[in-house]
């Protein structure tokens, strides 16, 4: 009996289980999937919760409702990965074997690592919306909060949803100018960008949007520490922006385990061939998601075409053929911007969000770097495909591959 080892039963990993258990013969493959946690986190909707639109219930379900019969489902600790032994040792002192190994232990924030950043502000005036009892204690606070300075700092790239703070960002411009006190909020976004998005056209588009918004920008702010006596942050050059709300989206790190393992760069996330997935370092190793350093966003949708990608790789992997797959970097993210209307961009290594529509050319439904009603909807109703389609790993009607199809060039 072969043994197939997934680490991770987030996005990627579930995705890959779902996957894998029909096609591969139990008679043949054991497949196991470990986590030492039992709950699953919708996280795009960690940034509803703070505004009062969803609550925890909306994002939260056990794992085991999506791990599929035929798959162990253990729960443990895992200590480090043995690549040259092919085992996988689990805190609690048990030796895992494998023949194959799918690594999708994602990433996490890092609060920590910043002077200040975690002291006796945090979670009164401080916050992060990136977990869940960050985004509870924001919804709290906002319950009572009268205005004054709204700061969001981007710490460090790389973070998941590279477009989740200018979300914030837009929905907070929205959320207060409903409650009838926007005048009463002065908003900044400080990023250790150059400007609003990494990507030179949509960063532009994005940025306009700022500026629409009466949303104040701080590029090149690259975050040295918090202050939390003076309340304000400070960046390495000295410059400072001071705050009396702080909303921050920390350092982010891949599981601590890989760096044990030595399998990891200085973040601990895995170096891996960015088109095929495979580790560069052991051949039966194989990576998806936010735990790999891929060149592109840390995004659901990335996880979701980097999984048709690896399951063809996979099969040619175990039939001893040559990979036929190779994944392109695609990703594409819905961005509220407030006011019930919504953006979109779709991009991938080699070309940034362009305008257009969305699947299909000149119908759309969506608009690529366009505001629109529909836009948002779509963002709302992905939170009932991920849970019922995404997750179970069932076709979805967009190929992993980027097409050019109803994207301008201008």
């Amino acid at each position: 009996m072969k043994k197939l080892l997934i680490l991770g039963a987030g996005t990627g990993g579930t995705i890959m289980a779902n996957k894998l258990s029909k096609d591969l013969s139990r008679d043949e493959w054991d497949i196991t999937i470990i986590d030492q946690f039992k709950t699953h986190y919708y996280q795009p909707g960690f940034l509803f919760i703070p505004f009062g639109f969803y609550s925890e219930a909306d994002v939260v379900k056990p794992k085991n409702n999506f791990i599929p019969v035929g798959v162990n489902f253990k729960i443990a600790e895992i200590d480090r990965i043995d690549g040259a032994a092919n085992k996988v040792y689990l805190t609690d002192g048990e030796v895992l074997d494998y023949h194959i190994l799918i690594i999708a232990t994602g990433t996490k924030i890092l609060p920590e690592e910043t002077p200040g950043m975690k002291g006796e502000l945090w979670h009164k005036k401080v916050f992060d919306f990136y977990t869940i009892d960050g985004a509870k204690a924001l919804a709290k606070f906002f319950k009572t909060w009268e205005g004054g300075n709204l700061v969001l700092n981007i710490a460090e790239m790389p973070i998941k949803c590279p477009v989740a703070p200018l979300e914030f960002v837009f929905y907070a411009d929205s959320f207060f100018m409903e409650r009838g006190m926007r005048n009463k909020v002065n908003i900044t976004y400080a990023t250790p960008l150059s400007g609003a998005f990494t990507k030179p056209r949509a960063s532009k588009v994005l940025g306009n949007m700022l500026l629409e918004k009466n949303i104040n920008i701080v590029p090149d702010f690259a975050l040295m520490e918090v202050d939390n006596e003076q309340q304000l942050i400070r960046d390495y050059s000295g410059k400072e922006v001071p705050f009396d709300l702080l909303v921050t989206i920390p350092l982010h790190g891949g599981d601590p385990m890989i760096g044990r393992s030595g399998l990891g760069d200085d973040l601990n996330f895995v170096p891996v061939n960015k088109h095929t997935l495979q580790s560069n370092q052991f051949e039966n190793v194989f990576v998806i998601g936010d735990a790999g350093s891929f060149p592109t966003s840390k995004a659901g949708s990335v996880v979701h075409f980097q999984s048709d990608v690896l399951f063809e790789n996979l099969m040619c992997y175990i039939e001893g053929r040559p990979f036929t797959a190779s994944f392109d970097g695609h990703s594409n993210c819905y961005i509220e911007t407030g006011h019930g209307k919504g953006a979109l961009i779709d991009f991938n290594y080699d070309t940034e969000p362009l305008p257009g529509h969305f699947p299909f050319p000149g119908l759309g439904p969506f608009n690529l770097l366009k505001e629109s009603r529909m836009n948002h909807y779509g963002k709302l109703i992905f939170r009932w495909i991920y849970w019922h389609i995404l997750l179970k790993g069932k076709e979805m009607p967009i190929d992993a591959k980027m097409t050019m199809a109803g994207k301008k060039l201008e």
